[in-house]
């Protein structure tokens, strides 16, 4: 009895790791949407920093509480994520104003791909047929309901490949990082946090200024305005902690497959709030085409052989406990 125990506790543990990642982040897209298309905050890359920034100050409070107990990050490993993550977040925004919405999503969908071939060379991950397929089901699922139109031109391509190399590099490097130094998601925030902030809300201002053109001392703050910086920083929060979480928990392409639900709650929840996005006949079809490749996905990435490792082992620097 007692491990079937034990597997429903882990069960219902990722279960409500899911949960918390799905509503924090459709919660911020909605919010970061009415900021910056009702109140014109166009600041993308400063708000992010503003968002580690806040981060950062939660786990302050939370080592002083006793809460997350000290732990040791290598300097270079360290850069080496502070780098990979502040490219993906400049090359996400880059590449969406020099691409086409259409192109952009095949670029977001092409991340999937990318981190199952670095899950491939670097943890010798194998995968079944029918994960492999499962995978391929949800890329045709978002992608009709996402994809319009495609055009594409050469800068706005390189923008793309940075900004999906960093990111499925990030990505990777989360669960990594945990794994080889054991540390929890509360214990690699804390590390990274600082940093991504400081060089964020340093970048951010000139970044925003060539994107826009717009200057974000300039901006004319109200007090509705601050409302919506101050809900989107605290929801940002739960955010970035939710992606550790589930990424230490799982891996780079579990968060990336089944994290596409949130592109379709996106999708209704812009329905019914902004009212501007019909759901016309082929959104919904890729919704439920996408909706049972996830399912496909979580049944056969589960099953003996759906996803393993192939007599390989990381080497970490102290003894994990599970």
């Amino acid at each position: 009895m007692a491990p079937a125990s034990k597997a429903e506790k882990k069960a219902a543990v990722d279960a409500a790791a899911w949960m918390f990642n799905v509503v924090t982040s459709v919660g911020i897209i909605i919010v970061n949407k009415a900021l910056m298309a009702s109140y014109g905050f166009s600041f993308a890359t400063t708000l992010t920093g503003l968002h580690f920034a806040t981060t950062t100050l939660m786990t302050i409070i939370l080592r002083m509480l006793g809460y997350v107990q000290a732990s040791h990050l290598p300097l270079p490993d360290l850069l080496k994520f502070v780098l990979f993550a502040n490219f993906s977040i400049v090359g996400m925004n880059v590449s969406l104003m020099w691409n086409s919405v259409g192109f952009y999503q095949i670029a977001k969908l092409s991340m999937i791909p990318v981190s199952c071939l670095l899950e491939v060379v670097l943890d010798k991950i194998r995968y079944s047929r029918d994960t492999k397929l499962s995978i391929g089901v949800v890329l045709l699922g978002v992608g009709v309901c996402t994809i319009t139109d495609v055009s594409v031109n050469a800068r706005g391509f390189i923008a793309a490949l940075i900004a999906v190399w960093s990111t499925s590099l990030q990505q990777y490097y989360v669960h990594f990082l945990q794994r080889k130094y054991s540390l929890s998601s509360f214990n690699l925030l804390g590390h990274t946090a600082p940093a991504q902030a400081a060089s964020l809300l340093l970048l951010g201002p000139f970044l925003d200024y060539w994107l826009t053109n717009k200057r974000v001392d300039k901006y004319d703050y109200n007090t509705t305005s601050l409302m919506f910086i101050f809900l989107s920083c605290s929801i940002a929060v739960g955010t970035n902690l939710s992606q550790f979480i589930c990424i230490g928990r799982f891996t780079a392409v579990s968060f990336q497959v089944l994290g596409h639900m949130k592109t379709i709650l996106v999708l209704i929840m812009g329905f019914f709030i902004f009212g501007k996005e019909g759901l016309n006949l082929q959104v919904v079809f890729g919704m439920i085409i996408a909706v049972a490749g996830m399912v496909w996905y979580g049944n056969a990435s589960s099953k003996p052989g759906g996803k393993e490792r192939r007599s390989h082992s990381l080497p970490t620097n102290k003894t994990e406990t599970r």
